[in-house]
């Protein structure tokens, strides 16, 4: 069964159902079944990370609450809303925002431009800016800095801040990161933690996550974990025990 989470950031009298809540989901490429059967649930301001080793279909998921892969069957609602067959730009406008595998960071506009991009999410509700809001940078100090510099100029880790603050322009209620730390130095993934962690503690925005830094798993609220498509664990990652560690997530 699905896990509800009840939040303190949720508006007195708010709705306990899922933000984003999928259903016996199934999606194959060709005729090759790679999810099978999927609940998940991710509820309003919490942060939930999906574990597995390389190649059990975690990316997959991601793209495919994106839009960017077709369920051969299953649900995906948003909200309440069902979200299949809407498009990426759809959903985003709907309030999911998304940093994928590779941070897709555009290399040849500035931080600042690559910033304002994000606020295409917003439609016509973007607001006309003056200036940059000053919350982003609150969050994430490095990029002020570097405002004329270009994006791939910029290290790893400063374009996985990037990514992440250009999501955030789009105001999204629910934000997924695919492998936020993959690639980066020890020192700035704590950087990214605690940026995201503050994301949600600021703003309400959930979070879903794939991870594989167990320090950040542990920062969610709640674990699913994959193996050969299919959701085969899940709790509070407070009781995430070295077993389902070992099985699911050591190499």
């Amino acid at each position: 069964m699905t896990q509800v989470y009840s939040s303190t950031l949720e508006p007195s009298g708010a709705s306990t159902q899922p933000m984003l809540e999928i259903n016996k989901l199934n999606v194959y490429y060709g005729e090759s079944h790679i999810l099978r059967n999927v609940d998940m649930g991710v509820a309003a301001g919490k942060m939930v990370c999906l574990i597995g080793r390389n190649g059990v279909g975690k990316t997959t998921m991601l793209k495919t609450i994106m839009g960017l892969l077709p369920p051969r069957s299953g649900n995906i609602l948003f909200e309440g809303t069902p979200i299949v067959g809407k498009s990426p730009d759809q959903r985003a406008r709907m309030g999911i925002g998304y940093v994928p595998q590779g941070r897709d960071v555009i290399p040849r506009l500035t931080i600042a431009e690559n910033l304002l991009l994000g606020m295409e999410a917003l439609g016509d509700r973007a607001p006309k800016l003056k200036k940059l809001p000053d919350e982003i940078f609150d969050i994430f100090p490095v990029l002020k800095t570097m405002l004329n510099r270009m994006g791939g100029d910029l290290s790893g880790g400063q374009q996985q801040q990037l990514a992440i603050a250009r999501a955030m322009m789009g105001r999204p209620r629910l934000l997924v990161l695919d492998e936020p730390t993959e690639g980066i130095q020890p020192s700035v993934i704590l950087e990214i933690e605690a940026a995201v962690k503050r994301i949600v503690r600021e703003t309400g925005t959930s979070v879903l996550l794939v991870e594989q830094h167990l320090h950040f798993v542990r920062q969610a609220n709640w674990y699913y974990a994959m193996q050969k498509g299919g959701i085969v664990a899940q709790g509070p990652t407070s009781e995430l025990s070295n077993e389902v560690i070992q099985r699911f997530l050591a190499v």
